[in-house]
């Protein structure tokens, strides 16, 4: 979990970061793990300097536990106070709002959440709705969903940065991305066991419905748990997979409809986060 409530000093330095890549912000899914202690961060490192030597090699993270409760005020402060000026933080949309409340009735924990993310200010990168695959009592089809979905993209605000996350594969078509183009919400690509990536889609349709593209490395959570249960090392070989990435977003920036990409990795994607990333890196500059 992200949670920190220490105080912190405030950490305002550049940093000089491995492996830049020009408008690709990327990162992984949290930035603490069972097994990172030796493999990322140095050995006998204390928990409370996990995140500041984190922004000395990723510029962004995807903070997961926001999922599970906004945070307090303090925390996001102190998550602040830790990282350089030029880092971002992607957080998720609590699930109080995707999946318990499913956007009704639900603008005072939405306001709250904002409110407490803006505390941010220009680190703070997309908010991200990940909805579940539903029962068909609560959605008996796409068009009941996006009944809810398109009053509540109306309100949102602006002047900020969203992006939906749907595990529906049927849902996953050129009408649900029309409706989060209309609205400049980006469609979160995963690359998941639950939903087809973007090269072994049957319907072809635009993925670019915002002017920037955010990606999830999420893998085969049941299948690599299997193999591993300590994030340590690489178990997975998607080298391939990646490969595969790399043509898709390079074509994605050439086409200069965007201004800035996020893309994370989960230790479920390959088994160790960080090295993915740097292998997604390695290989965009072959």
């Amino acid at each position: 979990m992200e949670k920190l409530e220490e105080e912190a000093t405030p950490n305002t330095l550049a940093v000089s970061r491995p492996y830049p890549l020009p408008g690709i912000l990327m990162g992984t899914s949290s930035f603490t793990a069972s097994g990172w202690d030796g493999s990322f961060y140095p050995r006998g490192m204390q928990s409370r300097d996990y995140l500041s030597y984190y922004a000395t090699q990723f510029a962004t993270v995807e903070v997961d536990s926001t999922f599970y409760g906004c945070p307090s005020a303090r925390t996001v402060n102190n998550w602040g106070a830790r990282t350089p000026e030029d880092f971002i933080f992607a957080v998720k949309v609590p699930h109080i709002i995707t999946h318990e409340k499913v956007l009704v009735d639900c603008d005072s924990e939405f306001e709250e959440f904002v409110k407490t993310m803006d505390i941010l200010g220009p680190k703070l990168g997309p908010m991200v709705f990940q909805f579940p695959v539903f029962d068909k009592w609560k959605f008996p089809k796409q068009d009941s969903f996006l009944t809810v979905l398109a009053p509540f993209l109306k309100k949102l605000p602006t002047d900020h940065k969203f992006a939906v996350e749907i595990r529906n594969k049927k849902w996953l078509d050129a009408k649900f991305a029309d409706l989060l183009r209309e609205h400049n919400v980006a469609l979160v690509m995963t690359d998941a066991s639950f939903v087809p990536r973007p090269w072994e889609m049957e319907e072809k349709f635009e993925l670019i419905t915002a002017d920037f593209v955010y990606v999830r490395w999420l893998g085969d959570r049941k299948g690599i748990e299997k193999l591993t249960e300590t994030w340590d090392k690489l178990v997975v070989d998607r080298t391939k997979d990646l490969r595969n990435w790399v043509a898709l977003l390079k074509q994605m920036v050439n086409t200069k409809k965007i201004l800035k990409m996020f893309a994370y990795a989960n230790n479920h994607y390959q088994g160790h986060g960080p090295a993915t990333v740097k292998l997604f890196m390695d290989l965009w500059n072959k």
